[in-house]
């Protein structure tokens, strides 16, 4: 495996962070000085066919990718940890619950994709599934999730940084496996606290679809809305995402 990840911070509470569909371990940067780096140690990941990773051959399957978070807490030699997952991130950390239950510590889903995954009609599938070739749907999915109402400054650089650090082929076969997968009843009623943060302007991921899915799977979840905050809460809300992330996994 290449050089997966950063780690940040020297505390005693170790938690592996994982990015989403148009994201990469750089897509966290705006939340780096904001960190607790004193109570916790950050472990950043990049999945196979983005960041560092970019070239690296792989299925782009959620267990892969669970597997290769499991790799890399091996690697740092953390026998328990917690995680966070960012969209497509929220659902391999909820596949890493799954696989390796004893091991999870706490669960963090940044805008998660639930474990049933995620029904598309037939105009809303053209347009994901086109994402993988046409720079001009990553950019309308990231305006469409944050409710239209972000500069386009802002969009052009989301994209930018997805085509810079993904392959056409992830970005294709991770839309399959998120949107496509469904293990929910193999997490359903795991006592494992689980922390679910969603924005307000976030139309398909908020906080509906979370009451219908992820609340109702975990018995110790607890859902909180941010506000002025859409689909991409670590560019959005920096401060507020890691004040709410952090006062959780205090208490874990």
């Amino acid at each position: 495996m290449a050089q997966a990840y950063d780690s940040i911070g020297t505390g005693d509470h170790p938690v592996l962070v994982v990015h989403g569909w148009f994201g990469s371990a750089g897509a966290w940067r705006p939340v780096l000085d904001h960190l607790d780096t004193g109570t916790f140690r950050y472990l950043v990941l990049d999945l196979r066919g983005y960041g560092r990773r970019r070239d690296e051959p792989g299925e782009h399957t959620l267990a892969e990718a669970a597997a290769d978070v499991l790799a890399v807490a091996d690697e740092a030699g953390l026998d328990r940890f917690s995680l966070v997952g960012h969209s497509m991130g929220g659902a391999v950390v909820q596949r890493v619950l799954a696989d390796a239950p004893e091991r999870v510590r706490s669960v963090v889903g940044i805008s998660p994709v639930p474990a049933s995954g995620v029904p598309f009609d037939d105009e809303g599938w053209q347009l994901f599934s086109g994402a993988a070739t046409d720079p001009g749907n990553r950019r309308a999915i990231i305006d469409l999730t944050t409710g239209n109402r972000l500069t386009g400054v802002w969009l052009d650089a989301m994209v930018r940084h997805s085509l810079e650090n993904s392959t056409e082929r992830a970005v294709a076969d991770y839309l399959r496996a998120w949107s496509g997968t469904d293990f929910h009843t193999e997490v359903e009623g795991s006592t494992v606290p689980v922390k679910v943060l969603v924005g307000e302007h976030d139309p398909a991921l908020g906080e509906d679809t979370m009451r219908q899915t992820v609340t109702r799977w975990y018995p110790n979840c607890d859902l909180e809305v941010l506000a002025n905050c859409g689909h991409y809460a670590m560019d959005e809300t920096p401060v507020a995402l890691v004040t709410a992330m952090e006062r959780f996994l205090n208490t874990v």
